[in-house]
């Protein structure tokens, strides 16, 4: 057997053990959480769940965790909010909410319990409010122009295990949203400007960037009502989202400081607002209890992507995401959903593509453990806490994190698939901007991390294979935003139709491809299947 030896690690090359590690673990999480009650939160995602579609400020949309390419010493955390932004949405575009606090969590234990809590709160600064009521009162080509009307600035702490607080940065400005080129005709200069150094080493940006996810949403048009050569189509193609984005050093992150011995960290992201009600779960104790005694709740909580947007039924998706990453584990729904998951036998109902036989050991681990030969069947050590020398194994907790393993390189050809590439640097273990997440994970949930080999009835994914503008090669690497209006093709399609608006126009290849029913995969598979187990439920309800 050939390894890829890396320090203090080694990682099997074999394609079955390389193609275990896929990033399931975000589609059947969402399955599994059919045991939770549910309770007054928000979920994460693009708008999928009842609540937060009411409250965009607190919507997590992604969040991504790699070795920066750039500077291999150093890892990268973004973390997005507010879903689809139309560009031209003023008067009063997109802040950061000023009543919430922004987190971004990382677990080096494996206790599913955050040892780092870097939070962002934002401050809101009106230069006139009550004789102006635009965003800008001119051309803006500093952050410090009089003709900014509207700016915020931020607050950036790191909180650790012991209840200690840092302040990291204070009264850092962050990035405008992009009104357009007349008003800000070098946003790239504005943006380098609200690049702020943190004081041990290591940056923070917050503002505003495109949308850096990438996929096929119009699946909900019920199936792009049969004609299937509509798919490729990147329904975000044109939006905007807030970003924030830290940049520390590993050792930073690391259990004792160390990421030679203890290289795997596990990564989330949470908004918590002061006075919102939380489900019983939240006061059972652990980091739920503390927020309520604080009197700040999570509203909204993100690991893997797609974990609350594709799968998990209405009635827990604002459930799933007022639990704490650390008790996961102790709902049996989840382990027996995992075990045999949904979506496989939907899927196969539908297009006739077999489901993999249960129970689905490989999955349990991929879920609530990552990749690690102590921890499950799969005979591979990837990106497991298990694997840092000085975790305690018996404080070992098992839940649902994006985890990583810093202990390996940035990749030199990036492979959008990731690890089901060949590509250990890529989802899932962590998740740079251009990961193919949806073909991932379909894959993974359809036997490929059984079998060793793609589904090849579902090698065409979603059609939608790179995000709509390219990010960078350094710091902050997400995308600028974009500034024309997402609508601008609606003349060409007054009826709404595949062309209108970036989502309709910006095609595979520049055409819209043509694929067999057997091929639609990625999110139509995977959205159609929730949308059918919904039905299926209300039809045996009635």
């Amino acid at each position: 057997m050939r390894h890829l030896r890396l320090p203090g690690r080694s990682f099997a090359r074999r394609p079955e053990r390389a193609l275990a590690a896929l990033g399931a673990v975000a589609l059947v999480s969402a399955a599994s959480i059919a045991g939770l009650a549910p309770g007054v939160s928000s979920a994460s995602s693009h708008r999928e769940a009842p609540l937060i579609a009411g409250d965009p400020k607190a919507d997590n949309t992604d969040v991504y965790a790699f070795t920066s390419p750039d500077n291999p010493d150093m890892v990268t955390l973004v973390s997005n909010w507010i879903p689809f932004e139309e560009p031209n949405g003023g008067p009063n575009f997109y802040p950061f909410a000023n009543d919430a606090h922004y987190n971004i969590k990382i677990d080096s234990r494996g206790t599913g319990k955050p040892d780092i809590t870097y939070t962002w709160t934002f401050s809101d600064h009106i230069r006139d409010d009550a004789n102006q009521f635009l965003y800008n009162t001119g051309v803006v080509n500093n952050l410090n122009d009089p003709t900014l009307n509207f700016r915020q600035t931020y607050t950036l702490t790191a909180t650790y295990a012991d209840g200690s607080v840092k302040t990291l940065v204070n009264d850092a400005p962050a990035a405008p949203s992009n009104v357009g080129k007349a008003s800000m005709p070098n946003y790239a200069s504005l943006r380098q400007q609200a690049l702020v150094s943190l004081p041990d080493g290591g940056r923070t940006f917050a503002g505003q960037a495109s949308d850096p996810f990438f996929l096929d949403l119009r699946v909900f048009d019920l199936l792009y009502g049969g004609n299937l050569k509509e798919t490729g189509h990147n329904t975000l193609a044109g939006y905007n989202v807030n970003t924030i984005v830290l940049q520390v050093p590993k050792k930073d992150l690391a259990l004792n400081g160390n990421p030679g011995r203890n290289p795997v960290i596990g990564v989330w992201s949470t908004t918590d607002r002061q006075g919102a009600q939380v489900s019983s779960s939240q006061s059972k104790g652990g980091e739920g209890a503390a927020a309520a005694a604080a009197g700040w709740h999570q509203v909204s909580r993100l690991g893997n992507p797609l974990v609350n947007e594709v799968v998990v039924p209405l009635k827990y998706k604002d459930a799933f995401n007022a639990l704490p990453p650390d008790q996961d584990h102790t709902v049996t729904p989840v382990v027996d959903k995992v075990k045999f998951p949904i979506v496989p036998n939907l899927i196969q109902s539908i297009y006739g593509i077999p489901a993999p036989a249960g129970p689905r050991n490989d999955l349990v681990e991929i879920f609530l453990t990552g990749i690690c030969k102590a921890c499950g069947p799969i005979q591979a050590d990837l990106n497991s806490q298990m694997l840092n020398a000085d975790a305690s194994k018996s404080a070992f907790t098992p839940a649902e994190e994006l985890r990583l393993n810093m202990a390996v390189p940035p990749s030199a050809n990036p492979n959008r698939l990731g690890v089901l590439g060949a590509d250990l640097a890529g989802y899932p273990n962590g998740r740079r901007l251009n990961d193919d997440v949806v073909d991932i994970e379909l894959q993974a949930l359809e036997g490929a991390a059984q079998t060793g080999k793609i589904v090849p009835a579902l090698a065409a994914g979603d059609g939608v294979n790179t995000p709509y503008r390219q990010p960078s090669g350094t710091f902050p690497y997400v995308a600028l935003p974009n500034t024309a209006a997402v609508n601008q093709a609606a003349s060409a399609q007054p009826d709404g139709g595949i062309g209108a608006g970036f989502g309709g126009t910006a095609l595979t290849g520049g055409r819209s491809p043509i694929v067999a029913a057997t091929a639609l995969g990625g999110g139509a598979l995977l959205a159609t299947a929730g949308i059918l187990a919904l039905r299926r439920r209300r039809a045996d309800r009635a």
